[in-house]
């Protein structure tokens, strides 16, 4: 039986109606596997991209903990030395105090004849010489004279040795030295200096532990005391 026109155009319109819906189907699919690829790879980036950001600020945020502490360790350090500074301001004052109070020694002819007598002897067996010149103050002369006439024969007691002592006349020590002697062997190149400001050194620089200790407690990181 021959198809009419009708049939035909009917069955040509079936097909186009099916492939259309194939058609559409797939792009459907198309579209839905796009959409699907397109969530993956955004997901992708997107993560990429949040680990990168995370690193970013977690590596600033160690830069910036690096920094504090930096700047932590330099404020500390500051404190310190100022706190050092003013320790030794302190002490620099308190010597400072000290050798002026060391003008007043020798106003008491008593007590200063008997420190010259002191500082005379000692000299005597620092130096250990059979001539010594001593060195004074100029208004000391005969106080010195007298400390070195009552010395003489107990150095010699001690050491078994004779001694010829002459006082300098010529040089006398400054004006500004506060009192004592210096003392010197025959040819001049072996020295003691016994004035109030060379003890006064001295005794700083040997009881400087014992002033820090007294002034500003132990040191904690002190691990001997002798």
């Amino acid at each position: 039986m021959a198809l009419t026109d009708a049939d035909v155009q009917k069955q040509i319109k079936h097909m186009m109606a099916f492939i259309e819906q194939e058609a559409n189907e797939k792009v459907e699919e198309i579209d839905a596997k796009a959409e699907e690829e397109f969530n993956i790879e955004k997901g992708r980036l997107v993560q990429t991209h949040r680990v990168k950001i995370m690193q970013y600020y977690e590596k600033k945020e160690k830069q910036i903990d690096q920094h504090k502490k930096i700047q932590m360790s330099n404020l500390l350090n500051q404190a310190r030395l100022k706190v050092l500074k003013a320790r030794d301001d302190m002490i620099s004052d308190l010597l400072n105090e000290a050798r002026q109070r060391l003008a007043e020694i020798a106003k008491d002819p008593e007590s200063y004849s008997s420190l010259l007598v002191g500082l005379v002897l000692q000299g005597f067996y620092r130096l250990l010489e059979p001539k010594v010149t001593v060195r004074c103050r100029k208004q000391d002369v005969e106080m010195v004279q007298a400390a070195v006439t009552k010395n003489i024969p107990i150095y010699k007691e001690a050491v078994k040795s004779n001694i010829e002592v002459r006082i300098d006349l010529e040089r006398f020590l400054p004006s500004d030295i506060c009192g004592g002697v210096e003392m010197y062997n025959d040819n001049g190149k072996i020295k003691v200096s016994n004035t109030l400001e060379s003890r006064l050194e001295l005794m700083a620089h040997q009881m400087m532990p014992e002033i820090r200790e007294k002034l500003f407690g132990a040191n904690p990181n002190r691990r001997f005391t002798d």
